[in-house]
């Protein structure tokens, strides 16, 4: 597999002199000064791409766009959609234009990723991201105070919930918000509490039926121009894989990946295998779907987390936490041997180590959370060598 590097760009702490350092050669990277809607021009493109490659003694590469954000209102299903739509066809063929033809995007109402914790103490240390489950209902019940809110959570969550609450100061309260919106790297939009109730209140009449349409009417929109120019996307399941805020989520487990897959049935219509977001589900069973759907796995997310009964769950070690990490490995190197032998010409998949745990020199450093070098380069690090062993015990090609 192609080892990468998410990277957030000039202003990322991590440089790019260090992404090398860690064995990575692919760079996994987006536009992100540019607002979601707004084509990317090929002069923008050219840069960052000339930027990635400016000392060639690096030798990296732009291997993976993440992301290519999807506007808000093409989700909903709501206004003049065409222009929309229009925007990010050009961004695709400019991207093709420049020799990027992976682009990771994902389909999450609102908000991507999200936490409680950012910096949850370890042993010795070091801090992880953490999702607690009474938290979460804490802000969706007793600040975002939306309604039947209550429905959606357990009695002892609940419970918890009101006692945090109750208890949680005005600080508590923002940093909580805060942590919330911090899976929005990038992004142009943050929101506050009635922010949130407002866009709450534009998907007020989007179930999950609705929200699938909406994701197949911009797949068909969309993948015939991908496969035209040679563009492979891959989206990323929803994390975490459960309803947030009473929004619905359709990118969650086997059954909404074989919808999606199903739309068209397209090379250029794949996925990002996301362990760590798929693993946060007790009813996902990973390495089942990294066989089922490897022919159109396009690009991987190696992370691991530990679950916990109520729904919470924490970013564990990537050999860790409750995914097979190790069966997973073997799925994706399988099928790089059966694209090498098929011919197919991209046959690696680029993979990166995904949310690492702040260790040693990089504790308090502003990285963006789950974002920074060493807890990353120790995942690289552990993945690599699962990967060379597997390699070399079963003759499957790196």
């Amino acid at each position: 597999m192609e080892q990468t590097w998410r990277w957030f760009g000039p202003e990322d702490v991590v440089q790019l002199s260090h992404v090398r350092q860690t064995g990575a050669t692919g760079i996994v990277t987006a536009l992100h000064h540019i607002p979601y809607g707004v084509v990317w021009p090929v002069e923008e493109i050219k840069a960052r791409k000339a930027l990635i490659e400016s000392d060639s003694s690096l030798q990296l590469r732009w291997s993976v766009v993440e992301s290519l954000p999807v506007h808000e209102s093409i989700k909903i299903g709501e206004g003049r959609l065409a222009p929309l739509f229009g925007n990010y066809r050009q961004s695709l063929r400019n991207l093709a234009e420049c020799g990027i033809t992976t682009v990771c995007y994902n389909f999450m109402p609102v908000i991507d990723w999200a936490r409680t914790e950012l910096a949850f103490p370890l042993p010795g240390g070091g801090t992880a991201l953490r999702f607690n489950a009474h938290e979460y209902a804490a802000f969706d019940c007793f600040m975002l105070q939306r309604p039947r809110a209550e429905a959606d959570h357990s009695p002892d969550v609940l419970a918890l919930a009101k006692k945090w609450f109750d208890n949680s100061s005005e600080s508590d309260r923002k940093r909580l918000l805060a942590n919330i919106m911090a899976g929005l790297p990038g992004a142009f939009d943050r929101y506050d509490i009635p922010g949130l109730r407002r866009v709450l209140e534009r998907y007020k009449d989007v179930d999950t039926g609705q929200l699938r349409e909406n994701l197949a009417t911009f797949l068909r929109e969309i993948i015939p121009v991908a496969e035209e120019v040679g563009i492979r996307m891959c989206i990323h399941p929803d994390d975490p894989p459960r309803s947030l805020m009473g929004l619905p989520r359709i990118v969650s487990n086997e059954d909404d990946l074989g919808f999606i897959l199903s739309v068209i049935n397209s090379p250029a219509n794949g996925l990002t295998l996301c362990s760590g977001s798929l693993g946060a589900s007790a009813s996902n069973d990973v390495p089942a779907i990294a066989k089922r759907f490897a022919d159109r796995i396009w690009f991987a997310h190696l992370r691991n987390v530990s679950k916990e009964p109520d729904g919470s769950f924490m970013e564990a070690d990537h050999l860790g936490g409750d995914t097979d990490m190790v069966a997973v490995v073997i799925a994706l190197l399988e099928e790089q041997k059966r694209r090498l032998e098929a011919g197919v010409p991209y046959w690696r998949i680029p993979m990166r180590p995904d949310h690492g745990h702040e260790l040693l020199d990089d504790v308090g450093k502003p990285t963006h959370p789950g974002y920074p070098a060493i807890g990353r380069l120790k995942g690289l690090a552990e993945l690599r060598g699962v990967m060379t062993a597997v390699a070399a015990l079963r003759s499957l090609p790196l």
